[in-house]
């Protein structure tokens, strides 16, 4: 039997020929991926701290259904993402407090969701990297005004993350004890889940709703493998997504495969780097609310 690789030579997958002069065409998608590595490493360790990498996946089955749906009709794809996000983030906020509730939503909403972009995709007549791209990331999506869209969601979602960073993290770590000493547990959960809604909505764009759990869960899950420290989980889980999200644009310009791949591969080696760090000395202590 042939492979079905047979026909492909390296130099059809990996062609950094004209690479100098293909470099300034993405200058917009290598700003938007350092500042995605920046936003979604600082929210990707409350993520891993409260619990929520299921949650992040149906949150961007549904941020992929709405940018679909917006696709098909005509509509910006950046507001049907953001729409989907933010009603998903609503939902998950008022009717998933509980851990096994939450899930319980997400597991009955996600395949809907899903179905419903794939139908939206199958009606849409355009072109096939529109609907790839929604799925996998496109290296070329940002333009100017996307870009400034994603910007200001970012310095928002930080902005806000910065005012409530020290009792989200209590609650988060100890959402018993935060609840018993005042600290409005139940206002902050809904209140961050709008936060990761906006986060998957912006990150989408680069990234794909399919594997936006590279830049969202693996760097927060590698930088704890290595510190316990509130202060150095922070900068290292966005130092390794900045790494993950800008390393694999670079890489993905001078081939013919989608941006995902690279960054999921360069996000899961340094977790298994990180893994093996731990491995060789002391296990860092429970993270702790600054």
């Amino acid at each position: 039997m042939t492979s079905a690789l047979s026909g492909v030579s390296w130099n059809d997958v990996f062609n950094f020929a004209d690479y100098a002069q293909l470099l300034p065409l993405v200058r917009n998608t290598l700003i938007a991926g350092a500042v995605l590595g920046v936003v979604g490493g600082v929210v990707g360790v409350l993520v891993i701290t409260r619990d929520l990498p299921f949650a992040v996946h149906g949150i961007s089955e549904i941020s992929f259904a709405g940018a679909s749906g917006a696709l098909l009709f005509g509509a910006s794809v950046v507001a049907g993402s953001f729409a989907g996000s933010l009603v998903a983030a609503l939902l998950l906020g008022v009717l998933g407090f509980r851990a096994r509730d939450r899930n319980a939503v997400i597991g009955v909403i996600m395949p809907f969701s899903l179905g419903l972009g794939i139908l939206f995709l199958s009606l849409y007549d355009g072109r096939a990297a529109n609907k790839f791209g929604l799925l996998t990331g496109q290296i070329v999506a940002i333009d100017d005004t996307s870009l400034v869209t994603l910007v200001v969601t970012a310095v928002g979602v930080l902005g806000v993350l910065a005012v409530i960073w020290r009792p989200l993290m209590f609650a988060s770590v100890d959402p018993d004890v935060a609840s018993a000493r005042g600290v409005p547990v139940r206002v902050l959960g809904p209140l961050f889940m709008l936060l990761l809604g906006c986060t998957v909505a912006v990150s989408i764009q680069v990234v794909g709703a399919l594997l936006i759990l590279a830049l969202l869960c693996t760097p927060a899950a590698a930088a704890l493998k290595v510190t316990a420290s509130p202060l150095w989980v922070v900068l290292l889980s966005a130092a390794f997504a900045c790494t993950s999200m800008v390393g694999g644009i670079l890489v993905a310009l001078g081939t013919s495969i989608p941006i995902s791949p690279y960054v999921t591969t360069i996000s899961f080696l340094i977790y298994l780097a990180c893994r093996a760090v731990a491995a060789l000395r002391p296990a860092p202590a429970r993270l702790v609310a600054a």
